[in-house]
């Protein structure tokens, strides 16, 4: 897949957006801490237990880009720490948001 405007971590697919994430469980919250290669690296506050982690993932993102929860597909990585999301909204919305939250600055 071709990253879309200068995200590695993001590409259009059809019917949205695809997101590849690093997470990072058991932070002390939720936040964005950067890029790592061509994924989003994601601080999780919540431990890679029974799901928990990528229930939180799920609920954050689908909460930070105004979509429904249902909105936002676990497509890949469900046991381990780098995942695919898609993602029920336009490219351009996705990198707008990873703009706002100041990915490409923050240190890898």
């Amino acid at each position: 897949m071709t990253p879309f405007a200068g995200w590695p971590c993001l590409s259009a697919i059809e019917g949205g957006s695809e997101l590849r994430v690093q997470v990072v469980p058991n932070a002390g919250h939720t936040a964005v801490a950067g890029l790592l290669g061509d994924a989003l690296r994601v601080r999780l506050a919540a431990p890679p237990v029974e799901g928990r982690a990528n229930a939180v993932l799920q609920q954050w993102l689908a909460k930070s880009l105004g979509l429904p929860r249902r909105g936002v597909h676990l497509a890949g990585g469900e046991l381990a720490r780098r995942k695919r999301l898609h993602l029920d909204c336009p490219p351009q919305q996705v990198a707008d948001w990873l703009r706002a939250q100041g990915a490409a600055e923050i240190a890898r």
